[in-house]
């Protein structure tokens, strides 16, 4: 198979096959992906059993799915000869739909098709374009681990921060380099010819993500969670907790590159998923355990919520206030922002909003790149001349 037999090249090949694969009930994780175009570039993609094999070994790992892998690979390599990876997916959509149908319609004999049921391959895939607009609410499992790989490519860096600690300097307006002075005077019999400076050093900020599980956020929850994992596995200094009727710290949990490994250590761990929700109370635990300690201070948080709290508002809001002066600056995303005619009527966003330096949409990808700005934003907002240095 020639250059232009692939879409693009060897990544957009592997990416556009494992798309696939994800659609008919094979999960591919990135790392998986990964590993098959370092094996592509390794065999080359000129032969039929090469990149067969190739796939197999890497993308695969239940016995159970070696069926539903050939077919895809078989349709996949036929209709490999168009121009974009788009035309790719389309093309195998089609080809897959049509194959399952003659199967279906064939049947065993006795007309029910048993044996086929569990092979019937279903492919919904959405352009990304699309899906960046489109409300996590309105998720299928298939367009959620496609979006799981584009909040990948979501880049939160943030404002640095001054460090106690001191680097080099080039000019003589800073802290004399005494140690470095000295070391360099030996060379000249004792003589400082030349002086050696300091100034301090930046460093990234921490950025601390509190996501709200209850039953109410149970449409977003899943989507935030990936978007949290990617903050966590992409990012230095990345913190992160759950709450509903408890608080949850699951930095260690998230910590690892495959989503898959990460979300199931995480599921195990968080044990009030779709539950009630006390905002003011899991505020206050981690106020106390973790942020005022030291954690936020200095610190970017963001409250990914609906607001809809059972506690208290004045507790809320206390909190609120506290860590709103810990912290350098305080995002809050709401994913029913985005509502036609929405207004902040739930008591406890009505008592949190107040304390808030940012309160963005949270209801689609597009949304969560739109946080992404906020959160690198340099100290622009009226709210942030207060802020630490």
């Amino acid at each position: 198979m020639s250059d232009s037999a692939v879409a693009s090249s060897v990544e957009d090949m592997a990416v556009a096959f494992a798309r696939i694969l994800r659609g008919v009930g094979i999960s591919a994780p990135v790392d998986s992906v990964a590993t098959f175009v370092q094996a592509l570039d390794r065999l080359g993609v000129g032969h039929r059993e090469s990149v067969y094999w190739a796939g197999r070994s890497t993308l695969v790992r239940r016995p159970e799915d070696f069926d539903i892998f050939d077919r895809a690979f078989a349709v996949f390599w036929d209709q490999r000869l168009v121009n974009t990876v788009e035309e790719i997916v389309d093309s195998v959509r089609i080809a897959i739909a049509t194959d399952a149908e003659n199967d279906e319609s064939d049947g065993n004999g006795d007309g029910t098709g048993n044996d086929d049921a569990d092979l019937t391959l279903t492919l919904r895939f959405s352009a990304a374009e699309a899906l960046r607009e489109k409300d996590f609410a309105d998720y299928s499992d298939d367009e959620l681990q496609l979006a799981r790989e584009l909040m990948g490519r979501l880049r939160l860096a943030g404002p640095r921060r001054r460090s106690l600690r001191l680097r080099s300097a080039r000019h003589a307006n800073h802290v004399p380099d005494l140690r470095r002075t000295v070391r360099a005077s030996l060379r000249s019999g004792g003589e400082p010819l030349r002086r050696y400076w300091k100034e301090p050093d930046d460093k990234l900020r921490r950025l601390v993500l509190l996501l709200d599980i209850s039953g109410s956020m149970e449409p977003y929850s899943r989507a935030f969670l990936n978007f949290v994992h990617s903050a966590v596995a992409g990012r230095r200094r990345v913190e992160a907790f759950t709450f509903g009727t408890r608080l949850t710290r699951l930095t260690k949990e998230l910590s690892t590159r495959d989503p898959d490994q990460a979300l199931d250590r995480a599921a195990r761990q968080v044990s009030d998923w779709s539950g009630g929700t006390r905002l003011g109370e899991c505020l206050r635990e981690f106020n106390d355990a973790w942020g005022v300690r030291g954690l936020a201070r200095g610190a970017i948080v963001v409250i990914l919520s609906d607001g809809w709290d059972r506690g208290q508002p004045e507790l809320l809001s206390a909190q609120m206030e506290r860590l709103h002066r810990a912290s350098f600056r305080t995002i809050w995303v709401n994913p029913l922002k985005v509502t036609p005619g929405y207004a902040p009527l739930a008591k406890g966003m009505a008592a949190a909003l107040p304390h808030v330096d940012e309160f963005v949409e949270g209801h689609s990808i597009a949304a969560l790149d739109k946080l992404c700005v906020a959160i690198s934003r340099l100290d622009d907002s009226p709210y942030t001349s207060r802020r630490h240095a």
